[in-house]
């Protein structure tokens, strides 16, 4: 009698699919963003001619890059 429409079921299946993938991207870069900001920030120091610091208390995310003769 009537018939069915599934479009709109897939539509949301990859909304939810899309929904999920970016919470687990979010979640991966909030737990290792400090470490890839340190090895961005160590790599771009080598490629300047810099010195990486590893900054005061040493905590992920703090790297800086400071001048061969300091």
């Amino acid at each position: 009698m009537f018939k069915m429409n599934k479009k709109g079921q897939a539509l949301v299946e990859y909304v939810l699919i899309i929904a999920l993938v970016a919470v687990m991207i979010i979640g991966v870069i909030s737990t290792f963003g400090g470490v890839l900001k340190d090895k961005i920030t160590e790599v771009s120091c080598s490629i300047a001619g810099q010195v990486y610091d590893e900054g005061d208390e040493g905590k992920s995310g703090d790297g800086f890059c400071k001048d061969a003769q300091e």
